[in-house]
């Protein structure tokens, strides 16, 4: 069976546009015009993880965007908080990405143990999904954790890619990607969308996308807002998305 899909989709995280954004406390660069514009751009979506302390996407943003994006609108965050479950059901994105943050955390470090929380994680997905809202949960490369991931009820998963990215600047590519084919096929078998997002790059996006069957979509902010300092936000959305075909 072939699981490689026509084109990946990229999302792109712009946390770090709201991060400049309030180093000065005021609307430049605007968020929400960044966003449309980067979906004008070609972007096949817009991803944010507003963090209970806001600094950088604010709550007031994710409204703002709701009521103006066209592509597809992901929100990360850790439905421990309350908080952050109201702002999605309020919200309605096509997708909600639950990740296990801790207060606080600088970036996103680890996936769900789904064996240890499936319970936890099948009772909240349950509220999304009724909802109507696609859900994605962060996980590691990991089968057994993709095999338990499956008995929560999500329609996706988001490969953790810190470890690949490592390992291929580190020019061990075929070690850096063989887990996570392994995870796609497991995936794959078990009818679970996939994702993929962190310190995925221009250097190694496309290595990824054509190995990983199935891929569905990337969520990428960080680096392709650093290569947009030197590159133009436009030339940039385009460059990645060609990094996809």
């Amino acid at each position: 069976m072939n699981y490689f899909c026509a084109m990946t989709h990229l999302s792109v995280n712009i946390n770090k546009i709201a991060t400049l954004r309030n180093a000065r406390g005021h609307n430049n660069p605007d968020v929400i015009k960044t966003a449309m514009d980067i979906e004008r751009f070609g972007a096949h979506g817009i991803t944010v993880h507003p963090r209970p302390d806001e600094r950088h996407i604010a709550y007031k943003d994710v409204y703002d965007l709701k009521k103006v994006l066209t592509t597809e609108f992901n929100i990360e965050g850790n439905p421990t908080e309350e908080k952050f479950v109201q702002l999605v059901l309020a919200n309605k994105p096509t997708q909600v990405t639950l990740v296990p943050d801790a207060e606080g955390q600088l970036t996103s470090n680890h996936g769900w143990d789904t064996i240890t929380h499936l319970q936890y994680l099948r009772d909240t997905i349950t509220v999304f999904k009724n909802a109507g809202i696609r859900v994605s949960i962060f996980i590691d490369a990991d089968i057994k954790m993709i095999q338990a991931a499956k008995e929560t009820g999500t329609d996706r998963i988001e490969l953790y890619t810190e470890s690949y990215a490592t390992l291929f600047a580190g020019s061990q590519k075929e070690k850096a990607i063989q887990p996570f084919i392994d995870a796609a096929l497991a995936a794959n078998e078990l009818g679970l969308g996939i994702n993929a997002g962190h310190d995925l790059d221009l250097q190694n996006l496309k290595y990824f996308a054509q190995n990983i069957p199935g891929l569905l979509e990337v969520s990428i902010g960080h680096a392709l807002i650093c290569d947009a300092i030197y590159l133009g936000l436009e030339n940039t959305v385009q460059i990645y998305k060609r990094q996809l075909v």
